[in-house]
This record gives structure tokens, sequence and C-alpha cells, in this order.
């Protein structure tokens, strides 16, 4: 297995737009699409294993097993409305050529269901928390880069690793469209707050109004999975190797 894609429904989606959500710094995207998915009655319809995804199951009370794994999720809205597929997941792939595959999987699965535009969610590292947090973008195209700077973001200057990065950088090959949305956080915990400046961006672009009251919750059980893989506390522990460790992360 180098990527394994299970279908389970192929549901008849209008223009839709594709959210990326995976673990990056201050897992800001990782709480946005937990909480869409929730408030939204997302349903999974695409679930993805990667051999680049870590080599562990994690057991649970009852004794299953969790595995590392991508999912995509489908939002059918109002007539008129772009609908939304969500990618979320516990995992980005750990490898340079994985994250390349993976990304190449998942934009392959979202033109199959006619989408044509990404928007990718992720930190941007600071030292200090920011009570009202800076948002930068990065775009496919300038056009689409200035759609971006009116909702009010930045340009974001140098490198944007992993899949907020990716996802982006590719979409502009196949002559896709889309942006990013990199919110301020010191990165190395869940960091509501960020993931809500997200949401708020994002609302104000697809005119769609989240209820945020419980948002802290989903920070909660994201930061559950992420102990229970182990991520947040090896995070800690080796601070001293964080730029490797964090490469894909953003």
């Amino acid at each position: 297995m180098v990527c394994s894609i299970d279908i389970s429904e192929k549901p008849q989606l209008n223009d839709p737009i594709l959210i990326e959500g995976l673990p990056g710094i201050g897992f800001v995207a990782n709480i946005a699409t937990l909480h869409l998915i929730k408030e939204l009655k997302a349903k999974k319809f695409v679930q993805i294993f990667s051999s680049s995804f870590q080599d562990f199951a994690v057991t649970t009370g009852d004794g299953g097993a969790l595995t590392p794994t991508n999912e995509l999720y489908y939002v059918k809205r109002k007539e008129g409305d772009r609908d939304l597929i969500i990618w979320f997941g516990n995992t980005q792939a750990l490898t340079t050529v994985g994250q390349y595959e993976l990304v190449g999987k998942v934009l392959d699965l979202a033109q199959q269901f006619g989408c044509h535009f990404v928007i990718s969610i992720g930190g941007f590292k600071k030292d200090e928390a920011q009570s009202v947090p800076e948002i930068y973008s990065t775009a496919t195209d300038l056009e689409t880069m200035q759609v971006a700077l009116d909702l009010g973001t930045k340009v974001m200057v140098g490198h944007v690793f992993g899949i907020a990065g990716l996802s982006v950088g590719l979409a502009g090959i196949r002559n896709m469209k889309g942006f990013s949305l990199l919110v301020d956080t010191p990165g190395m915990n869940p960091d509501v707050n960020a993931a809500r400046y997200a949401l708020n961006l994002l609302g104000k672009y697809l005119s769609l109004d989240v209820d945020q009251s419980k948002l802290e919750e989903s920070g909660i059980e994201i930061k559950k999975t992420l102990e229970s893989f182990g991520i947040i506390r090896s995070i800690t522990e080796e601070k001293k190797r964080e730029e490797q460790q964090l490469r894909w992360f953003i």
C-alpha cells in the first residue's frame, strides 16, 4: 500500500470548495475544520490511508485501534451556494514524497467531484500569543491573492511548508485557484483563539455563519487526539529538534 483510498459515497456537489484542515502549527486548521464538520453536520465520504503516515495504531478504551488517517467530508449548502469538501485528519505524511502523493490524491478526488478552488488553513509561528492575531495569505494567482487581501489578510513572505503550502501550490499547477489562511500562533499547543479568527475569515469569504459557542470543545477534542498519538508530548520533550519535527507543520 502506498496510498489507499476508500470512497463510500459519490455525492453530486455544486462547484465545491476544498478546505484543508490537517494538523500543523497551533493545530489551527485541525480545530477549525473539526468544528465545521460538527456544526455543519458534514458527511464523511472518503477515507485515506498511506504508508507515509505514522507506523502505529492507538488503542481505545474498548480494545479498538485508531490508525493515522485522512478523511474527506462534504457539506451540501442551500441552492445557489457552493458546496464544501472538508479535508480532515490526524496526521500529515511524514516524508516529502508522501506529502506530494497525498496532496495529489486529494486534489484528484476534489476535481473528480467538480472542485476548482482550494483554501488551506494553518498557523504562522510567532513568539507570543496575540489576542487579535494577524492572518497571512499566499495564493495561486494575483487575482485570487487580491480576494484574500480584501478579506483582511496580509501577504505571506517566505516559505509555507507542508500541506498548507503544497495544496495551494499544486492546485495552481492544475489550473485550480485558491489561497491560504495562516494565523499568528505560538504554535506549540492547540490554539482555539487562532482557529476562531480563521473561521471568521472563512465565514466572511463563504458567506457562512457558523456558531462558535462550542469551539473550545473542538479544541479539547483535538488536544486529546494529539495526546493519544503522542504528538503534543513529543514536541515538548524534543523542543531542540522543533524545526526538524515540525517541518511539515504550518
